[in-house]
């Protein structure tokens, strides 16, 4: 357990420097809101009904931006190898990898997503709901797009190969967290759409590590 703290403020002293943590990211999903009524129109009835799908997309993507640095750096200085032989299994060390990648920059982008949400017309009542998805989707996020850091090591556009390989992973959370969202605004039972979306993330977690400690090793073998 120790080692698990350990290498978990690593991470996520890893993931605020040089820069880093939630800054370009909620950045970045300020920019796509505020340019998305500049290409729908300024409409309140047309922003109210696009909000809560368009607050999902523009969270998938800003969860992308930090994605390369995940196991990139640990790759190239030598670390990742260290860690392979450590005490400590790859798979837990994938897990905590993406725990701390969730807590950097999902969590804040989560906080931000009812604002985007809001200001771009959705009911006030879907904050709570909005804020619980978004955190839930967020964890999905981070550990799917893991699988895609841990794939693309060693390539060089590790950037475009990890969208490439994320990207239609994403488009379930995109579905079915918006479709919560509209839901629970039409008046319908939004109950479904946020489980399933539960179900998505906890097979990530259970799943993503496995696969992420075979891309390492496969990249360092």
């Amino acid at each position: 357990m120790s080692g698990f703290w350990t290498l978990f403020r690593r991470e996520l002293a890893m993931a605020w420097g040089k820069g880093g943590g939630p800054i370009v990211a909620v950045a970045f999903y300020a920019c796509v809101a505020t340019l998305l009524p500049l290409a729908v129109g300024s409409s309140p009835q047309r922003l109210a009904a696009v909000a809560p799908g368009s607050a999902w997309l523009a969270l998938a993507l800003a969860s992308l931006l930090s994605l390369e640095r995940l196991f990139e750096r640990d790759y190239e200085d030598g670390a990742l190898d260290l860690l392979t032989l450590g005490p400590v299994p790859l798979e837990i060390v994938s897990a905590t990898k993406c725990l701390a990648q969730w807590v950097s920059t999902g969590l804040p982008l989560a906080l931000f997503t009812p604002i985007a949400a809001t200001a771009l017309g959705a009911d006030t009542r879907l904050i709570p709901l909005t804020l619980a998805s978004a955190a839930l989707g967020g964890l999905g996020f981070a550990f799917v797009g893991g699988i895609g850091a841990a794939l693309s090591l060693g390539s060089r556009r590790g950037g475009v190969l990890i969208a490439v390989i994320v990207l239609p992973l994403f488009v379930p959370p995109i579905i079915l967290g918006g479709g919560a969202m509209a839901a629970m605004a039409g008046g319908l039972n939004w109950q479904p759409g946020f489980l399933l979306l539960g179900a998505y993330s906890l097979a990530a977690v259970a799943l993503g590590p496995f696969a992420m400690a075979a891309a390492c090793r496969n990249a360092l073998s």
